[in-house]
């Protein structure tokens, strides 16, 4: 038997011979899970996308069918997304995935679920499909049948509605003629849910299954669980990580699932020289692995930037770039929080992790990296001991910006109002470009956007901050100076800084560049106006 060489998971399921793995079942409240089983409820688990909460699923299968008390069954729905508001399509999709699960249990009698289907499908009355199904295969098993169906968000419309009016309604019979208990998992909560009817009018997913008796959810690594994960590693093939990697590994992910596997996978597999199992893997080999990362666009990422576009997502990430205060709601603020796009803190709302603080903007500039890079392609603003030009670069970006401004209106996704503060993180990615390293530091409503370039050469290091304004036509520029210059001394002093700058952006209409552009000195902060 071949024995293959065990690596980070980063699609699918963990599989436990082929993935270094956490037991999945340490990643929730198993007590809880199990009390509500006993108690016969229908219940809702959501987390971000490639979060393991399939992993926890199959492993929850197995542990309730291994105590012989319940029968456990898993199935995955996402095949009917394809069905879109065909309910009949969606029911004959639905059926077909249990029929594959079903297979997997030899104590099932096959050639009879084969033949309950094509009953239930010949009769045509695909509204109660679903329900005369699973009424007939808890008639068939003889324990209790505990039901896991995976992907419940990926269907959409009448057939969504559908499905969950159906559960609904066998919810009295549950017990010996339906599912003892119900686990429903997708990424947000079923009250968040996109239902609309047949006359296309928003219903919420809480109306259609107001039976749901709690929603749980799945939290990400903890700073110990990313090493243990990491060790597995070690304990497989010998190589060892630098004890720095653990924590610049928690620092790049918070802990997100994907990301922590993903990052690990890059350094260890994917950079061929240390495929060398001798190679020490070193903090610099993960920042490397990071970038790499980022720039290949993988598919959790790629899915990650496409939701940017929503307006649900836009109201939330917008004013996060811009630092204002948000004009959002308290279910937009959910549903961001339910995709593991942003978290709570004790600061507020924030971007989930450093890793996404720079996929979204860098992904929301993605058509005008290539100007930056054609325009750019000799670093003018690098002194002859290879230190930054702290007054060129922003010269070369006064008049980059006073040539572009209106340019890219139509190229930000429909975040006009971000656009100054995009185009500056786009120009210094590509200043810090295989140099330097950017800092983000923006929340929901703290009136600031911080930013620091950490840039090393030769003699050192040096810290280059940005404080980035906005003024209106209600704005007084000296009330933007003076509290910039606090923001940015604060962050100065924290960041130890050998550079400050503040960048006031003038949006005000009818006013001449001219009038626009300064640049002044205060307090050791220089004001650019532009």
């Amino acid at each position: 038997m071949i024995k293959l060489e065990k690596f980070f998971n980063t699609a699918g399921p963990v599989n436990f011979d082929e993935h270094y793995k956490l037991d999945p079942l340490t990643r929730w409240n198993l007590d809880e899970i199990m009390d509500l089983i006993s108690q016969k409820k229908f219940f809702l688990l959501h987390a971000p996308r490639q979060s393991g909460k399939t992993s926890c699923m199959l492993a929850l299968r197995d542990k309730i069918n291994s105590e012989n008390q319940f029968f456990c069954l898993y199935v995955n729905i996402e095949q009917a997304r394809g069905a879109k508001e065909s309910i009949e399509n969606g029911m004959r999709s639905i059926l077909t995935s249990f029929k594959t699960e079903i297979r997997l249990f030899s104590a099932i009698n096959r050639k009879e679920i084969k033949k309950i289907v094509k009953e239930i499908i010949e009769d045509g009355n695909f509204e109660n499909a679903l329900n005369e199904f699973l009424y007939e295969l808890s008639e068939i098993i003889k324990k209790p049948l505990v039901l896991l169906i995976d992907e419940i968000d990926s269907v959409h419309g009448d057939v969504l509605v559908s499905i969950l009016s159906q559960l609904r309604a066998g919810y009295s019979n549950r017990g010996e003629h339906f599912p003892w208990s119900i686990m429903l998992t997708g990424v947000a909560d079923i009250k968040d849910y996109k239902i609309y009817n047949i006359d296309k009018k928003h219903i919420t997913g809480g109306s259609c299954f107001n039976i749901k008796s709690k929603s749980l959810t799945l939290g990400n690594f903890s700073k110990e669980e990313i090493k243990q994960l990491y060790l597995e590693h070690t304990k497989e093939t010998g190589q060892v990580f630098e004890d720095e990697v653990y924590d610049l590994a928690w620092n790049y992910t918070s802990g997100q699932p994907w990301l922590v596997n993903a990052l690990a996978f890059q350094v260890c597999f994917e950079m061929r020289e240390n495929r060398d199992r001798q190679v020490t893997i070193t903090s610099e080999m993960i920042k490397n692995a990071k970038e790499e990362l980022i720039l290949s666009r993988q598919t959790h990422l790629d899915q990650l930037a496409d939701k940017l576009r929503e307006n649900r997502v836009r109201r939330v990430i917008e004013p996060m770039i811009l630092g204002t205060n948000p004009g959002m709601t308290e279910s937009d603020r959910t549903y961001c929080t339910d995709l593991g796009l942003i978290k709570k803190t004790k600061q507020g709302y924030v971007i989930s992790n450093a890793i996404y603080k720079e996929v979204l903007p860098r992904e929301l500039i993605s058509s005008l990296q290539y100007r930056f890079l054609t325009r750019y392609k000799i670093p003018q603003w690098v002194n002859e001991d290879e230190s930054i030009n702290n007054d060129k670069l922003l010269e070369m970006f006064v008049q980059f910006w006073r040539e572009n401004s209106d340019a890219w209106k139509d190229s930000l996704s429909g975040y006009v109002e971000a656009a100054p503060h995009l185009i500056f993180q786009g120009f210094l990615q590509r200043v810090a470009n295989g140099y330097g390293e950017i800092d983000r530091e923006y929340a929901l409503g703290n009136g600031r956007v911080d930013l620091y370039l950490k840039w090393n050469y030769p003699k050192g290091e040096q810290r280059i901050i940005f404080e980035l304004k906005i003024r209106t036509e209600k704005d007084s520029l000296e009330t933007i100076k003076k509290r910039a210059i606090e923001q940015t001394l604060e962050y100065a002093d924290k960041c130890n800084a050998s550079v400050s700058n503040v960048l006031i952006f003038d949006r005000r209409k009818n006013v001449k560049w001219e009038d626009k552009v300064f640049m002044d000195k205060r307090d050791g902060v220089k004001i650019w106006g532009m």
